[in-house]
């Protein structure tokens, strides 16, 4: 598969996720926007802001480097002040204009990153970044935050083959996870093992690799995006590294957060449950 080829499979599954996301909020009435959210202080209408907010600095990045930046910059004294500023601001808005906003900033957006020359690295909150790892990100991040507004609003977590971008972004920040915690990344090759929506097993990593995640791809997605707590979820580690991986995982950029207490009953799963090993529990909001 060329670049170019799969730039093109990431943003059409990126645009079909902001499609449900959105799909599922424009219907709602005012209460519907002003539902909280697991993310303390935030509402329906927070997390559509902040999605249209990473959605247009995305194009900044993508359009005007040397200006995003300079924002960056600028912001750099309280990053997580900056995001929940651009929050509250967005959500302040009327719903029918912050939608209308969002779906001008992912249309820019994904034109924007195919017109990029491949090779491009775009700046970022975290290390810069070609076409298609930002397209990941923002598949990533949408899926994230389409999580936190059905637990707000009492809906189920599909499972579709979308998750299998978000799964890699997971496995891909493995190091990033551990040094946020400035720990030294694991020399050790791991293996990961997940179960798809369909039955088919997505893996990563050689075989024989000592340590290993195995378990429902939608568990793992919902662990890496630290949308649940590791006690809810069917995921198994062998080895002390894996094990500690679960703890820390973290596919998006910014600082750690604590994560989500564990819930009084764990969600529906996408496949049966595997033994599950307890571990440890900011608002996890996968910003910026």
């Amino acid at each position: 598969m060329t670049a170019a080829d799969l730039l093109t499979g990431l943003l059409a599954d990126l645009a079909e996720e902001g499609r449900d996301l959105d799909d599922l909020v424009a219907p709602l009435p005012a209460a519907g926007w002003a539902s909280p959210t697991p993310a303390a202080g935030w509402t329906v209408a927070h997390q559509i802001a902040h999605l249209v907010w990473t959605d247009e600095v995305a194009l900044r990045a993508a359009t005007d480097p040397e200006g995003f930046r300079t924002d960056l910059v600028a912001s750099a004294p309280d990053v997580t002040a900056a995001v929940d500023a651009a929050a509250a601001a967005g959500a302040a808005t009327a719903p029918p204009e912050l939608l209308a906003r969002w779906r001008t900033a992912r249309a820019t957006l994904a034109s924007a990153l195919t017109a990029l020359p491949p090779g491009t690295a775009l700046p970022w909150f975290g290390p810069d970044m070609s076409a298609p790892s930002m397209a990941t990100a923002r598949l990533m991040e949408t899926w994230a935050h389409g999580v936190d507004v059905r637990d707000a609003l009492g809906r189920p977590i599909p499972a579709t083959s979308r998750l299998r971008a978000v799964a890699h972004l997971g496995v891909r920040t493995r190091g990033f996870a551990f040094r946020q915690h400035s720990l030294a990344p694991p020399a050790a090759e791991f293996r990961v093992e997940l179960t798809g929506p369909d039955g088919e097993v997505w893996t990563w990593g050689p075989p024989e690799a000592p340590q290993r995640v195995t378990g429902p791809a939608l568990d793992f997605c919902l662990r890496v995006t630290q949308r649940r707590h590791r006690d809810d979820l069917a995921l198994q580690a062998v080895g002390a590294d894996a094990d500690r991986w679960l703890d820390l995982a973290q596919a998006f950029a910014g600082p750690p957060g604590p994560g989500r207490p564990p819930r009084a009953a764990a969600p529906p799963r996408s496949a049966p449950p595997l033994p599950v090993r307890s571990g440890p529990g900011r608002r996890s909001d996968c910003s910026p």
